[in-house]
């Protein structure tokens, strides 16, 4: 064995799994945190976008220049400062570009760079053209002026500016988003003047309180006109904390008798608000709405128009459900975490971001300046040198010409630094001869006045406080515009009941014995006379109105409900039941209800037992129904039976032998579910052959209708009083010739 073999194996580190994949994920987690979705406060950049900046203006593409392809702009970027994937840099690029989407935009496109309605809709970076806008200068214009730290590109060959010397805050101009590793932010636009506003105050008063600052900046502002509603309380805590949400609403006007829709929420395309109106129309959500448009063009980039159905619809309830339900309502999320000048990510309130800002713009001029005076002080120097050889011109021509090495005599003759000596041995005959004193010493008198201002400037910070604010100023008056999202005092949207939405209109629900459901308009309908699908007919008929609810009870005593707007027209044959609901195996539906909430109804069984109950006990979401009739075996369900005073009214039963009970509905118990108490007796001998055939509630001075076959007895409220008994009785037998009665109705 050789002692290669014997000895260790040093190529490698031996680390538990545990601790490595912790350092991995922690590196990991570092990077995405710094170096991808969190912007640094200084000029509000993630490293993608202010790559695509600075090599935009080293390829010279400034507000000044023509259009290049944006293909030439990303492979410089991934080529030489950002190695990552050329779609992702793109889309970066294209957003930067879209003013829907930046408040203030970056880059000017030529092209096809997506719609509001689309905003990844652009077109590939081999088609489109791009330069910086004008507003890329208030990042990009004291660039090589000394004003940032350099690093390394990713293989070294080229440098990159760590951050941008921004002239204005830009992360709150224009905002952003990024979700990184146990972190994300969502900072909104603001509105250039109202920042710069804010900025002068905090500089000459730096003890402005939150409050005060919130004098200033009201609130986000949007790219789109849309109505910001967050009461201006909400909005000044969401400043202090750094964290909550903002809610922006659709603008909309009427036009004669239609809703017009002229601005839309952040990020909200008319595409999908035209879907999910649709899709509510679709469902019959919305009767009161007949139709909707989109009229949007180049003149007016969103124009979705509604049709209501009639004059007679609320527009602003309309529009009030529909801000509750669709998009044309939204609410933004605002967490205001960036790195900050430490490095390290923090939530920060208004104050802290915009003091620390101020910070970083102080150290960006303070560097510019210094930057400037160093060179205004080696160009003195050089002026000195040369104007010693300009007064001394023959002696300094006949050295160079005489000697040898010239420099250090002409050094040591005229007391020239190597510097001085070098730049006149670099100055050209024709140049020297010239040169004139006057123009010499004229350019260091302008050199030396700018030296002494700039010192001062240094040494006063009430001088420096005033140069900032000066340059804030004259930037907010070249790039500063109106704000464009209003705020508005507003309630949040509540979303209707769906019964508001729909108009009141008398309707018939017709029930089939196959289960099938339809709705008429009007209560003067044959149902009995509509068409049925082969082999089946009528099996109950009930009065609604569109805005209520249709109770169906099966035959073991189960109840389920729907909205009786929602049931298809009786022009066709309707459809299941079992398609809404969900009855157990072999159960039918036998009839039906409706009625408001409070409405009383009767309940009773074939076999004679019942309750009194409120039509809001038949009401159920469950798809399975709710129990509400416990039936003993053999028992069936009997239409129930509209109810008036409890007081004053009586309750009338008969049975398929001829025995008519009337009884004071007091008398019967009030229940929202169960078995009831017996009305009417009926033997159990006679169980088998005889049951209940019907059930009515008989007000004072109306009449009870006794139907047999095509013949009818009307018994008026005073005639009941022969048939008047106890509960649980036989009740009396109706005259011979009526005793086969087919059912019971009041009038």
């Amino acid at each position: 064995m050789t002692d290669l073999a014997r000895s260790p194996f040093h190529g490698f580190e031996q680390l538990p799994l545990r601790e490595y994949a912790e350092r991995a994920y922690l590196d990991y987690s570092m990077y995405v945190v710094l170096d991808r979705a969190l912007p640094f406060i200084g000029d509000g950049l993630k490293p993608v976008q202010r790559r695509i900046i600075y090599a935009m203006s080293e390829l010279g593409l400034s507000a000044a220049s023509k259009h290049k392809k944006s293909a030439r702009t990303v492979g410089d970027v991934i080529g030489k400062y950002h190695p990552h994937g050329d779609s992702a840099c793109y889309e970066a690029l294209v957003l930067m570009a879209q003013p829907f989407s930046y408040r203030y935009p970056l880059i000017d496109g030529q092209g096809n760079f997506g719609s509001p309605d689309d905003p990844k809709s652009f077109a590939a970076m081999r088609y489109t053209e791009s330069k910086l806008s004008p507003l890329a200068e208030v990042l990009l214009g004291e660039l090589g002026h000394g004003t940032t730290d350099w690093n390394p590109n990713f293989d070294g060959t080229l440098e990159e500016p760590t951050w941008m010397p921004a002239r204005l805050p830009h992360l709150l101009l224009n905002g952003t988003t990024g979700i990184a590793v146990g972190m994300a932010t969502d900072v909104p636009p603001h509105n250039l003047n109202e920042l710069v506003s804010a900025l002068i105050r905090l500089i000459d008063e730096p003890q402005t309180s939150l409050e005060e600052l919130c004098e200033h900046v009201r609130g986000p502002d949007y790219p789109t006109s849309a109505e910001i509603i967050t009461p201006a309380a909400d909005l000044r805590q969401i400043y202090a904390t750094g964290h909550g949400s903002v809610r922006a609403r659709a603008v909309w006007s009427r036009e004669a008798n239609n809703l017009v829709i002229s601005a839309l929420p952040y990020q909200v395309s008319p595409s999908k608000i035209i879907e999910q109106i649709a899709a509510q129309m679709r469902a019959k959500k919305l009767p009161w709405l007949e139709d909707i448009r989109d009229e949007s063009d180049h003149a007016n980039p969103v124009r979705i128009v509604l049709v209501p159905r009639s004059s007679r619809v609320d527009a602003e309830q309309l529009i009030g459900h529909l801000f509750a339900t669709t998009d044309l309502e939204r609410s933004f999320r605002v967490n205001l975490n960036v790195i900050g000048l430490d490095g390290r990510p923090q939530v920060k309130n208004l104050k802290q971001l915009l003091s620390e800002w101020l910070r970083f713009r102080t150290d960006t001029v303070t560097r510019r300046l210094n930057h400037r005076l160093e060179k205004v002080e080696r160009r003195l120097h050089l002026l000195d040198g040369l104007l010693v050889a300009f007064l001394n011109l023959d002696e300094v021509i006949t050295i160079i010409r005489t000697e040898d090495e010239p420099k250090p005599v002409l050094m040591e003759r005229f007391g020239l630094t190597e510097e001085q000596t070098d730049y006149i041995l670099e100055t050209r005959l024709r140049q020297l001869a010239r040169l004139e004193e006057m123009k010499i010493r004229g350019e260091q008198d302008a050199l030396s006045k700018e030296r002494s201002k700039i010192i001062a400037t240094l040494e006063s910070p009430a001088k420096l406080k005033k140069l900032i604010k000066d340059e804030l100023l004259a930037d907010a008056k070249k790039f500063g515009d109106e704000r464009r999202s209003p705020l508005v005092t507003r309630q949040a949207a509540q979303a209707l009941d769906e019964t508001e939405l729909v108009a009141s209109e008398p309707m018939t629900v017709v029930l089939s014995e196959k289960g099938w459901v339809r709705a008429a308009k009007g209560h003067d309908v044959d149902a009995a006379g509509l068409s049925y699908r082969d082999g089946d007919r009528l099996q109950a008929a009930a009065r609604a109105r569109s805005t209520w609810q249709v109770a169906f009870l099966d035959n073991t005593g189960r109840s389920y409900s729907t909205a009786v707007h929602t049931l298809p027209s009786a022009r066709g044959n309707g459809e299941p039941l079992t398609g809404r609901f969900s009855p157990a195996a072999g159960a039918q539906f036998v009839t039906a209800t409706s009625a408001e909430a409070q409405q009383r109804f009767v309940l009773l069984t074939s076999h004679g037992y019942g309750f009194i109950t409120r039509f809001e006990n038949l009401i159920g979401r469950n798809k399975a129904g709710k129990a509400m009739l416990n039936l003993s075996p053999g028992a069936g369900v009997i239409t129930p039976a509209p109810l008036g005073q409890v007081e004053t009214d009586r309750i009338v039963a008969v049975t398929s032998s001829g025995n008519l009970l009337a009884i004071p509905a007091t008398e019967l118990p009030e229940l929202d579910k169960g078995k009831g108490n017996k009305l009417i007796e009926i033997p159990k001998a006679k169980l088998a052959t005889e049951r209940v055939i019907a059930v009515a509630a008989v007000a004072p001075g109306q009449n009870l209708l006794v139907q047999c076959g095509a013949r009818t007895m009307t018994l008026a409220f005073k005639d009941l009083e022969t048939y008047l008994g106890t509960r649980g009785t036989r009740g009396q037998l109706l005259p011979r010739g009526w005793q086969k009665v087919d059912g019971l109705a009041v009038e």
